[in-house]
């Protein structure tokens, strides 16, 4: 057999670093993982603060922070056709063979897999969140996906529960969605090497502190757990326009000494069933939850525990899943305008038609692009190979 084929990936998404959070996290674990496989990974994002242009990663992991400013949660505003030339000059300078878009509320890679279909680059998707079908963001966001994945090549959730959900709100054949689960990185959290002295229970909250998290559950959660359980302490990573509401049940309970708000936090996962505890999204379900976790913690070894998260979740595993799915995207064959078109048509009566204009619209000025600066006018950048010290030095 001979040697299997690399791939040159564009990873796209408003979310990255310098910015924190969990699609931030897998877009850089995942490159990593991919770079060692020996693909070529660059990275599109917008500018953060004066980071902006070409910038060096570990690894050699090359990120472009163009020139677009967030104005909404990190989201850049969209443009519909402004990120074009932009994003044509990057899939040629780096001879990109695929590209990948990370996110459903990100504008720019909405963008990014717009303009790469209609260049004719195979595109795949990762949907990272859930979202519901009933209030007004909710289903603008899940017309919006609908437009996106309708031409797409290949999709990836990261659970069942969020492919189904994908499913049901893009329309998108249940055999073109793959799962691969998110990872963790276990050289950085490890158990102590003994138990803590002391029968204090300390209870860990990592979150965006937002609506869709559950945050607001908290409220009413974390006061009866304290009251049932005088040992019981809790943790709250993470930042989000609930923090107040938290803060003030705080101050309201008198819980200073046994809430403690760490705010914004660098990142997690769904486990077997006999290392999880699920609960309803409602409150007096997740108190009975946390009762039962607690009942069961004597039991827990926490080292095995570990041993086995390093099985079941890793980098390596996912980008070799990932590898899967790039294969066959790029298997999928080329269509032509016309038959990309009668795939929006099926988006809806007034939307089909409207989205099929947007990539008419897209289509034409690639023509235009392409007669304005041809791709052999677009300079190809080398490579570049770093040495174990420079890979070193890299921020």
């Amino acid at each position: 057999m001979g040697e299997p084929k690399r791939h040159r990936i564009l990873m796209v998404s408003d979310f990255f670093y310098p910015n924190f959070g969990g699609v931030e996290s897998h877009i850089y674990y995942l490159s990593q993982c991919l770079l060692k496989l020996g693909h070529k990974v660059v990275v599109m994002t917008h500018a953060y603060g004066n980071r902006s242009g070409v910038r060096y990663m570990t690894g050699g992991l090359k990120v472009y922070y163009v020139p677009w400013k967030p104005f909404l949660m990190q989201n850049t505003l969209p443009t519909f056709y402004g990120t074009l030339p932009i994003i044509r000059t990057i899939l040629i300078r780096e001879q990109i063979s695929l590209v990948h878009g990370h996110q459903a509320f990100s504008t720019l890679c909405h963008e990014a897999v717009m303009h790469a279909r209609t260049m004719g680059y195979k595109v795949v998707f990762t949907d990272h969140s859930l979202y519901g079908f009933a209030d007004v963001g909710s289903i603008h966001m899940n017309k919006v996906l609908q437009f996106t994945l309708a031409d797409v090549s290949q999709a990836i959730c990261v659970s069942h529960t969020s492919k189904e959900n994908t499913v049901l709100r893009s329309g998108l054949p249940p055999e073109k969605v793959f799962v691969v689960p998110n990872a963790v990185d276990t050289a950085m959290f490890k158990p102590a090497p003994e138990r803590p002295s002391g029968n204090e229970i300390i209870i860990v909250v990592i979150s965006r502190l937002v609506y869709r998290k559950g945050a607001d559950l908290l409220v009413e959660v974390i006061p009866e757990v304290c009251r049932m359980y005088p040992n019981v302490r809790f943790i709250v990573g993470g930042d989000g326009p609930k923090r107040v509401r938290l803060e003030e049940m705080r101050e309201k309970h008198s819980l200073q000494d046994r809430v403690e708000m760490l705010g914004a936090v660098p990142h997690a996962r769904v486990l077997p069933d006999d290392m999880v505890v699920l609960a309803e999204p409602d409150p007096t379900d997740m108190v009975q939850a946390i009762k039962k976790a607690i009942s069961i913690l004597p039991k827990i070894d926490p080292q095995v525990m570990h041993n086995r998260m390093k099985e079941l979740y890793n980098w390596h595993d996912v980008a070799k899943r990932t590898e899967i799915v790039y294969d066959r995207a790029l298997k999928c064959s080329n269509q032509s305008l016309l038959e990309r078109l009668s795939r929006y048509l099926a988006c809806g009566a007034w939307a089909g038609k409207l989205f099929c204009l947007v990539m008419i619209i897209d289509f034409l000025l690639w023509r235009l692009l392409q007669l304005w600066k041809p791709a052999e006018d677009i300079e190809v950048v080398p490579d570049i190979v770093l040495s174990h010290d420079e890979d070193r030095g890299m921020l």
